[in-house]
Formats: structure tokens, sequence, C-alpha cells
């Protein structure tokens, strides 16, 4: 058995999950905003909007220099764990936020 891995179509599959993820983070956060600023802006729900545009930004840029790592290279690495945690908790810390702007 050979140690070379053929990636074949994952990195593109990949590329494309993490644009994905991207833009369900952006439409939660475009949504928190929305629901944050329209009745009246409370302490609270500015504080909970500023999360969502700052854990935003963070997903943004792990997903962008993930994509970019999957296209510089024929066989990339893998996924650091603690980018992958970062990851994983800004996604689910977004849908938090925007969820309890939205309710």
């Amino acid at each position: 058995m050979s140690g070379d891995r053929d990636p074949g179509l994952q990195p593109e599959r990949t590329r494309l999950a993490w644009r994905r993820t991207t833009l369900s983070g952006t439409v939660a956060a475009v949504l928190g905003a929305k629901a944050a600023l329209q009745d009246g802006a409370s302490a609270s729900a500015v504080t909970a909007c500023v999360a969502c545009c700052l854990l935003w930004l963070a997903l943004l840029f792990l997903a962008h220099h993930r994509i970019r790592v999957l296209a510089s290279t024929t066989t990339p690495p893998a996924l650091q764990p603690r980018r992958a945690t970062a990851a994983v908790l800004c996604t689910v810390a977004l849908a938090v936020c925007a969820a309890a702007l939205v309710v």
C-alpha cells in the first residue's frame, strides 16, 4: 500500500462546504442584526448583534484560510484540531446569538 494520498475531488468538496458554511453564517448574522436593530436597539440586542458580527468575521477568517490552503497544494494537510474547534465554536455561537435575537 502506497503512503501517497490521492485526494480526488475531496479538496473541491471541502472548499464548497466551507463556502456554504460561511454563507449560512452570513445569513444568520444579517438576520440577527436586522432583528436587533428593527424594534429599537436595546443594550442587550446591540451586544448580541456585535457578538454575531465578530463571530461571523472569525468564521470568515478561518474559512478563507482553509480555502486558500486547499487551493495552494495538491495534497492539502489535515485541518489542525485547534482551527477545527474554533470553526465549530464560531458556527454554534453565531447560530445561538442569531437565534436569541430573532426570538
